[in-house]
């Protein structure tokens, strides 16, 4: 595979992430979800402002973003865990949390993140997914739910079969949603953090 061809679609893994979900579903509700709320142009703040059916539309379509990411890095190698599929990933989530579109300004890339493990580890992912509405249910906090799924992600792709380098992987990649939730955390421990509808 020619290193220009991998470049390119990594590139175009980052510009999927900037894809406004958020912002083009809540638009077509005339509300700008970057004002509302917590401000973040995620799917949590969707559905705390209009409700669980436009939020998971936004949901869906983050985690469509790094899915069509890895889809095109496995096109390419022909090869689903090959390490330019992370990489694509990754991309994917850099441009959802920090879209050049949009000022760096972005979501957190736990439905992104989520999206591209659908791709690679689909059993798992499908475990962790139905946890997330369970426990958003439950706790009626999106952080709590995303943090714990975040962090049984690398032990559950681990009973799938991960190899050594994907697990360290996946925990770069939960390092960075747990870093994108320290305000979250912040008022979590003030109780501030506001419920989920």
């Amino acid at each position: 595979m020619e290193i220009f061809v991998a470049v390119v679609v990594v590139i175009v893994g980052y510009f999927l992430g900037t894809f406004p979900s958020a912002a083009l579903v809540a638009g077509k509700k005339n509300l700008d979800i970057t004002k509302v709320g917590s401000g973040n142009p995620g799917a949590s703040n969707v559905i705390r402002n209009l409700g669980w059916k436009t939020g998971l539309a936004v949901f869906l379509l983050d985690m469509a973003k790094a899915a069509i990411a890895i889809g095109l890095a496995w096109w390419v190698t022909g090869d689903r865990h090959d390490p330019l599929s992370y990489i694509c990933l990754f991309a994917a989530i850099l441009g959802h949390s920090y879209p050049v579109t949009r000022k760096f300004k972005g979501g957190k890339g736990v439905a992104s993140g989520g999206g591209g493990m659908f791709v690679l580890f689909p059993l798992t992912s499908l475990v962790l997914f139905t946890s997330w509405f369970v426990l958003t249910k439950v706790t009626r906090k999106a952080s709590i739910a995303s943090l714990t799924i975040s962090i049984a992600l690398p032990f559950g792709i681990y009973r799938e079969g991960a190899e050594t380098w994907e697990i360290v992987a996946t925990l770069a990649m939960v390092f960075f949603i747990i870093i994108k939730h320290l305000p979250n955390l912040r008022r979590l421990k003030k109780h501030e953090e506001p419920d989920l509808i």
